[in-house]
């Protein structure tokens, strides 16, 4: 079962009001959801995710709580227009839990992971036609680099790209298992002592065929523009690229300019409408990371809104 990562960290970081209305942007399997809904008596939770299997499970577990809430099945780029359509236009709080789920991670049919074998997919919306197949096999050996080398971080990217093009030459690629035979035959040895050699290529590959980081920036700067005076965005990310998007919109809505930073008192003209909760970004715990391995690299950064 999903574990959800820094779940204390973020529910008490979003300062919850027994009456709120809160919107849970990235439902999966329901462990921030739950919290929220134990906590808003009077409130209501608007709860979103693009997985059906996801929508399914949580609709049971969050009934047993209360029935305060309604499940939007969308993309989470559609938080605001989503909302707007139920003539809500402001919100206490809003939780963003970027990461893959450990059920769609372990779940070998959905292809996400690269410890099963399976046919290549990777698709959060089952409904897209799009999958890591198509990346794959149809991808030009430069954009394979692209995605590999920006997505991945991965220093391999040209050796790997090189070789998926010349193995689907002969064959089409399928399945995870040929993918990762690819990968491990394309990184040298010593650089797979550590960690899994498949692991930045898959991330890479997930984040194209889920358009991940192409619609993050507004979708934190639309989650910006719901938010009441006093109404909290909270953020889990799970890799760097991720965070630096998130770093960068909260800076840009918090930084004051440069030539009034320095002041004893800033002017009410030059003050921004957000404060950081968090200057710094939570991580886990030593104990939550012995717990779930897969939550080590979560950071979480939460913003205030302070002015209408």
């Amino acid at each position: 079962m999903h574990i959800s990562v820094l779940l204390n960290e973020s529910i008490d970081g979003l300062n919850i009001l027994e009456n709120g209305i809160y919107v849970d942007a990235t439902l999966g399997y329901g462990g921030h959801s739950s919290e929220i809904l134990k906590r808003i008596k009077k409130g209501f939770l608007f709860a979103i995710d693009q997985d059906s299997d996801a929508i399914k499970y949580s609709q049971e577990r969050l009934s047993k709580i209360n029935d305060n809430f309604e499940i939007i099945h969308t993309n989470f780029k559609n938080i605001k227009s989503e909302l707007n359509k139920r003539n809500v236009y402001e919100v206490d709080g809003i939780i963003f839990d970027l990461g893959v789920s450990s059920v769609q991670l372990d779940d070998g049919e959905r292809g996400f992971s690269y410890h099963y074998d399976a046919k290549l997919d990777m698709r959060m919306d089952k409904n897209n036609d799009f999958s890591a197949i198509n990346v794959v096999n149809e991808y030009s050996e430069k954009d394979l680099v692209r995605i590999i080398r920006d997505f991945g971080e991965e220093k391999f990217a040209n050796s790997i790209a090189r070789n998926i093009v010349k193995y689907r030459t002969n064959k089409k690629i399928e399945t995870t298992f040929e993918l990762v035979d690819i990968i491990s035959k394309s990184i040298p040895m010593k650089a797979k002592r550590d960690k899994h050699p498949a692991r930045k290529t898959f991330q890479a590959i997930r984040i194209e065929v889920n358009h991940e980081l192409d619609i993050l920036e507004q979708t934190m700067k639309d989650a910006l523009s719901l938010l009441k005076p006093g109404g909290r965005l909270a953020v889990i990310t799970f890799h760097s690229l991720e965070d630096r998007i998130v770093k960068n919109v909260f800076r840009e809505y918090t930084e004051v300019d440069s030539l009034v930073k320095g002041l004893p008192k800033i002017p009410d003209e030059f003050k921004k409408d957000f404060v950081l909760v968090n200057k710094k970004a939570y991580i886990p715990s030593d104990e939550e990371i012995a717990n779930n391995n897969r939550s080590r690299s979560a950071k979480l950064r939460i913003i205030e809104r302070i002015k209408e």
